[in-house]
């Protein structure tokens, strides 16, 4: 597939059908285990529109989608703002948009993407596994809202203007921008003596690209799509040391189908679709990540790293007490990072 790794994993969520700003519905035949067949429309957030070869990808979701008795209609935004207040205004019945900006309909799910909570991939495989579990189905369910897939996208790493801001205490009066709908963000920037700059998705790049912000937060599979390498210039670095895993969530609004029985186990069914693609997902954010000039990756010393891991595990406890994260799910994270590694200091506190 042609399309660039940025497209390829904004639109797992496309659950379905054609790169058409409005696609035509997947016809969903009926069948002995789904009888009932459903019409969902779909707000999909992808930050490239329709301009790209995502189609091959869609296709084999629609195919999915049909095992479900689903007849989807599709509606592509470049905004996740937009497409998120369709959704909440009743347009859409699900929404595709980064697990940030969905922390709104779920705020257990939506506390994912705190620092530090999952260092590597196999932490977030583990993770979409697990809540990919039908006895975890509650958790999934949030008044109205209930989440249907989790897609990662990779670890989010710092990218700065110049290789010189190389520790927190010299990012002290630089400039970062933060997603203004994540005060999470702000407040931990804010914490290091940083100044915070409002952003969104739209914008974080340009404003990194044009000397505004000194120190952006990105995925790999950002770099080439969102021309980071312009704000690297010179003199810029990437620091080999993810601060979170980036993840994007499929949200439902499952009051429309109260009336249909078995409309948990569809999305249950959606959710372990989502963990059968991680092998794929993990190649493509590893390819994007090789893609990067090694002249601006800059390794941290392992004592840095054992110093940031702690300020990050700092962070999650005090924001989560301020009311930033949800405890059950740091709880969770923190039970799948001493699975992996059991004899870490953590695991014998009571803090998280």
């Amino acid at each position: 597939m042609n399309s660039s790794p940025l497209k390829a994993l904004l639109l797992p969520t496309l659950l379905l059908s054609s790169v058409n700003s409005l696609a035509a519905p997947v016809v969903a035949p009926a069948n002995a285990e789904f009888p009932q067949t459903i019409n969902m429309r779909f707000c999909i957030f992808d930050i490239v529109g329709t301009k790209g070869d995502a189609y091959t990808y869609a296709k084999d979701l629609a195919l999915e989608a049909k095992k479900w008795g689903i007849q989807v209609e599709l509606k592509v935004y470049t905004d996740e703002r937009i497409a998120s207040e369709d959704f909440k205004a009743g347009q859409c019945d699900g929404v595709a948009v980064s697990t940030m900006r969905a922390k709104q309909f779920n705020f257990f799910v939506g506390s994912v993407d705190s620092p530090g909570a999952l260092p590597t991939f196999k932490h977030v495989r583990e993770l979409v596994n697990t809540l990919a579990n039908p006895k975890l189905n509650s958790l999934t369910i949030n008044g109205a809202y209930q989440v249907a897939a989790i897609i990662p996208l990779g670890a989010a790493y710092v990218f700065v203007n110049d290789r010189k801001i190389d520790s927190v205490e010299k990012a002290a009066g630089k400039k970062i921008a933060v997603l203004d709908f994540d005060k999470a963000q702000a407040k931990i920037v804010q914490k290091l003596g940083a100044q915070p700059v409002s952003s969104d998705i739209t914008n974080f790049a340009g404003k990194f690209n044009n000397g505004q912000v000194d120190i952006i937060g990105a995925p790999a599979v950002a770099f080439r799509p969102l021309e980071l390498y312009r704000g690297l210039g010179d003199k810029g670095a990437i620091f080999r040391f993810p601060l979170i895993q980036v993840t994007a969530s499929v949200i439902v609004n499952r009051d429309k189908y109260k009336n249909v029985p078995d409309f948990d186990e569809r999305m249950i069914r959606m959710r372990q679709f989502a963990a059968s693609k991680l092998d794929m997902v993990e190649k493509i954010i590893n390819k994007s990540e090789a893609d990067i000039p090694a002249k601006y990756w800059l390794d941290l010393t392992p004592a840095d790293k054992d110093k940031y891991t702690a300020l990050m595990r700092e962070a999650r406890i005090s924001m989560t007490k301020e009311g930033f994260y949800d405890p059950k799910m740091m709880s969770l994270l923190k039970k799948i990072r001493c699975k992996f590694d059991p004899v870490n200091q953590e695991c014998t506190s009571k803090e998280e």
